[in-house]
């Protein structure tokens, strides 16, 4: 997830879709107009296609069910705010995370044929453009993402070569990541996911740390959003932005900064080492076009949450974006990466 590949820097435009980044550093698709133009609403980040405890269809698996998808559904993420934050992702993941994993995989069973590595809601495949030329060996990525656009751009842009120059391949799997199962992770050597977390339930991320511990595959989950920001220079309301943003972040029962938390606790509940790192953002001026994208995500979410701060949060997203134009704006916004050991099954990659 480094940005640094071609096509990491081409991903076209949706015909009808604009950039726009998620509320704060999730996936989704908020925005805050100007001042005196229509406020547009601020779209979830990644919740459920299908509500859990749904009964399967006759014939479907009870694996990973392709959502129920017509032609008047949105997006639900922007791959032009996908591509704007791969830089920064990149810088911010855990490195430290790197050599406790890759001790872990070099002693799975079956590793002498390659690893398996599940992405979960792949978006643009900037996770694999990170990882896999970090891992030595062979490796074969499966990438999970609910909609067909973001796959089609996560295959074409996949790298092809691991650390030690073994092969890198790829396939491609749309469904709802939510309703995993071990079934579905049958295989697997490793499971990732960027900036997924904090965009599921509790009832969500307990079926996903049972899908690993299930399956035995380790879990590398990261940039899980804190519930923390801190702009420099300070405003005095950044406080109550960050609060509303907070709590529009758990809306409908979503964990927002949360999340890391209930994660670590469902995997330590079946008996998995769980390690934690933090890996903020850290935008200085180099990184303006993020920054300007993310503020108005971050404000959109908390006017929408708190109706009452729109007329002060618009002259303060003014002044901001403001500063940021003029390089006078840093801005740190705190993530947690999660790397889950659990124990392993019999492989059979």
């Amino acid at each position: 997830m480094n940005g640094t590949t071609p096509q990491a820097g081409r991903t076209p435009v949706r015909p009808g879709t604009r950039a726009v980044p998620g509320a704060g550093a999730t996936k989704g698709t908020a925005t805050m107009t100007e001042p005196g133009a229509p406020r547009r609403a601020v779209h979830e980040g990644a919740g459920p296609a299908v509500a859990p405890g749904t009964v399967p269809r006759p014939g479907e698996r009870p694996t990973v069910r392709l959502r129920e998808s017509g032609p008047q559904e949105p997006p639900r993420y922007a791959p032009e705010w996908l591509e704007l934050r791969e830089p920064a992702d990149a810088t911010a993941r855990a490195l430290d995370l790197l050599d406790p994993l890759r001790i872990r995989l070099a002693n799975l069973p079956g590793r002498a044929d390659g690893i398996v590595v599940h992405d979960l809601g792949c978006g643009t495949g900037s996770m694999g453009r990170w990882l896999a030329p970090r891992l030595d060996g062979a490796q074969h990525w499966i990438l999970h993402d609910r909609d067909p656009y973001l796959l089609h751009f996560a295959a074409v842009g996949s790298p092809r070569a691991a650390a030690d120059g073994s092969r890198v391949t790829v396939e491609t799997r749309r469904g709802d990541v939510a309703r995993l199962t071990p079934d579905a992770l049958s295989g697997a050597s490793l499971v990732t996911a960027s900036a997924l977390l904090d965009v599921l339930t509790r009832e969500e991320v307990g079926t996903l740390a049972a899908a690993c511990v299930g399956a035995g595959s380790p879990a590398l989950l990261t940039l899980t959003v804190a519930g923390r920001v801190r702009l420099t220079p300070a405003d005095p309301l950044d406080a109550e932005i960050t609060d509303a943003f907070n709590a529009h972040q758990r809306r409908t029962g979503l964990l927002g900064p949360d999340a890391v938390t209930v994660a670590r606790e469902a995997f330590t509940d079946r008996g998995a080492t769980v390690r934690l790192h933090p890996s903020p953002w850290r935008l200085g001026p180099e990184d303006a076009a993020l920054t300007a994208q993310w503020l108005r995500g971050w404000v959109a979410a908390a006017v929408e949450q708190r109706p009452d701060l729109a007329r002060r949060a618009d002259r303060y997203l003014q002044d901001r974006l403001a500063a940021c134009a003029a390089g006078e704006l840093s801005v740190v916004v705190d993530h947690t990466d999660l790397l889950a050991l659990v124990r392993p099954t019999g492989h059979t990659a």
